[in-house]
This record gives C-alpha cells, structure tokens and sequence, in this order.
C-alpha cells in the first residue's frame, strides 16, 4: 500500500512511503536519520541495500518497485569517481534513469542528486552554467551530466516530476569512506600533504550534509514550485582551500603542510611518478590504487564557486545559517580523528585527549579491572 490511513484524536493523516537508493552513504546516511528522527508519522522511509536493489540490475528495480509502490523516491547513490565506464554508465545514469521511470509511471516525485563536476570552472555559477557533453569527460562527470540532460527530456516530453540537487564539496560526520572533503581532512592528519597542492586564492563552494534533508523534506511538501527544477545547494560563501587546509593544520597543531604552494606542473610530474610506483608494486603483487581524487588535481589550483542566488529566492530557509565548513571544523576534526584512529589509520595524537576515563589503556593493561566494573555498574537511566 502507497498511502497509509491513519486516525488520530478524531481525524486523517496520509503517511507517506519513500524510497531512499543509496542510504549507506554521507548523504542517505543524514536523510535516514531526520526522515527517522524528526518527521514523526508523516514518512516511512525504505532504504534497500544493493543486495536487495542493486541500480545495476533493471529486473532488481522492477521487482522492488512492484512489491512496494512509494510516494517518492530519492536517489544519492553514485558509483566512486574513479570507476570504470561500465560502472558509471550503469550506475550513475542508467540506474538513475530506471528509477526515473518508475516514477514516471507511477506518477511520483524523483529527487535526484548531481554535482558540480558538470560545471566549469570559475565563480558565481548558476544552475544553467554546465559543461559541454564531450566524450574526453571523466566517466564520473559524463554519466553525471547525461543524467541531468534526460531528466530534463523527461520531464519537458513526458511529464517527469524531478528535483536536481547539485552538490559542492559535501562535509559532514558519519562518512564512512574517505573521500572528498574527508580525504583532504584524512591527508592533514595523517601529515602525509608535506606543502600546499593548489595556489593562493583558489575557492571552492561547499555542501553541508546536515542541512540537506529539510531542503528534501521541504521540496517534497511543495512540488509546484519545485517541480523540473535544478538547485546549487551550497553554503552562501565560498572558501578558500589554501585557508581550509592551514586552518586544519592548526586546531592539529602540526608542522605540515608547510605554507608553501607547490606548482600544478610538479604536482602533476609527481602524481605521475607515483601512478608509475603504483603499476610496479602491483605487477609485484602488491595491492595498491591512488586515491580518485587524484583525477581532479587539476581543480585544486582553479576556482570553482556555485551561486546560491536561485535557491536562496525560493521558499525554503536554511535551518542552520550559521553553520560553514569552518565552523563545523572542531567538530569534525574531533569525531574523525577519533574514529580513524580507532580504525588504526592513524595514530599521532596523545590516546588520553580523546580517552579521558582510560578505558583503552585499562582494557589492554588490566582486563579484569573492565569486568568487574561492567558487572557492578547498571545501565545508564535505566535505575532511575
């Protein structure tokens, strides 16, 4: 059943049924958690695994979607930066087109989230500012830019009711790769940027994963206004990535990244000789691969801002103004920290910073000392 009846003190409300494809990530991660947390019964959401609905295999999106039959979907899943064509084409824009049909034919809204790496370089770019289709594209950006040009098709010939989100440089907590934004946190504190990849003055937008989902919810209650339409969704003001990168040094307190800025053309001969080490140390049987965000060094030495004018004319406000990539550093830098070190990726910082009580230390030194304490403590709240 799509809608779901429900009584309450004398009246009807309709539960809505939602289909989230991708919600192991940043993002499907953050709208699970407020669609669970702060819609009440208004929305059930589902969020099937790639075992359950793999967007690779059109007779898993048939299946899926004749068993339940949903009131919108929501699509954030993306094939990494550095896949194949097969795995970009089937699942960064045949996936997204399938489920694009089945909301089509089951006449629903279809949130589709995209990326500014179908956009050029350069500052203040609006939402119609994208690059030619060519066939030189990474695979990422040409499976990500065909998507967006069909649903537009869609929508313009057939009636599709979509909503394109496109994304700056996402941060947040609760990533569990390191990629992105997180690659350039992990490589300040695992001192392994020893100067500064890009030049002065080079800006980048940024997209807050926590400020996402009321934009979704939001858009989903006002379909008019937001129907066929695409939105940069960033922070207001841009940010400087030589500034982001020191700034991170010093809540380290660290030595690195040096306050120098190392030429394009020496990080690309540099990138190339890695990329050669790589090869040999897997002909030797060595498993080992460069980070994907290598394939876009060139963009850390060019700016690249998106406008938010469009989004910021339209109904929605943003519930947290004041938060940027800046203010939520501490933050970040705590619980990443934290959890990779956990994860024994790295391993420079003083263990007691973080383990004030010196559980860790107690259970390598004293195991005993955790046993008995775990038996005679009750559980938090729950003798109260």
């Amino acid at each position: 059943m799509r809608v779901e009846k429900q009584a309450t003190k004398g009246f009807e409300h309709v539960r809505r049924l939602g289909v989230l494809i991708g919600g192991s990530g940043l993002i499907g991660g953050a709208l699970m958690h407020y669609f669970k947390t702060k819609t009440g019964d208004e929305l059930d959401i589902l969020s099937p695994n790639s075992k359950k609905l793999s967007l690779r295999e059109p007779e898993d999106i048939l299946s899926y979607f004749r068993r339940y039959r949903p009131d919108f979907i929501i699509n954030t899943a993306i094939a990494s930066i550095d896949s194949d064509p097969k795995m970009a084409y089937e699942v960064n824009y045949l996936g997204s087109i399938n489920l694009a049909r089945v909301a089509l034919a089951l006449k629903i809204p279809y949130i589709h989230f995209s990326s500014a790496a179908i956009m050029p370089n350069g500052e203040n770019l609006a939402e119609d500012d994208v690059l030619p289709l060519t066939e030189g594209m990474s695979n990422y950006a040409k499976s990500k830019l065909m998507s967006e040009i069909t649903l537009r098709q869609m929508h313009e010939e057939q009636g599709l009711d979509y909503t394109i989100i496109r994304l700056g440089v996402v941060y947040g907590k609760h990533d569990h790769k390191i990629q992105g934004f997180h690659r350039l946190l992990f490589s300040v504190m695992n001192q392994a940027m020893p100067v500064l990849f890009t030049r002065r003055g080079v800006m980048h937008s940024y997209t807050h994963s926590k400020k996402l989902p009321p934009f979704v919810h939001h858009i989903l209650d006002h379909r008019q206004e937001f129907s066929g339409e695409t939105y940069n969704f960033v922070d207001p003001s841009p940010v400087g990535l030589a500034e982001l990168i020191l700034t991170i040094r010093s809540y380290l307190e660290l030595s690195r990244p040096k306050n120098i800025y190392l030429p394009y053309p020496l990080a690309r001969a540099g990138r190339l000789v890695v990329e050669q080490i790589v090869k040999g140390l897997c002909l030797l049987g060595i498993e080992a691969r460069l980070p994907g965000e290598l394939m876009f060094m060139e963009n850390f030495y060019k700016t690249q801002t998106l406008s938010a004018e469009k989004l910021a004319r339209s109904s929605f406000r943003d519930p947290y103004p004041g938060f940027s990539v800046f203010s939520k550093l501490p933050d970040m830098i705590e619980y990443y920290l934290t959890r990779w070190e956990h994860l024994n990726l790295i391993s420079f910082y003083n263990k007691d910073f973080f383990d004030p009580q010196h559980q860790a230390e107690v259970f390598l030194r004293n195991p005993q000392e955790l046993l008995e304490k775990m038996v005679k403590d009750p559980f938090p709240g729950l003798d109260q």
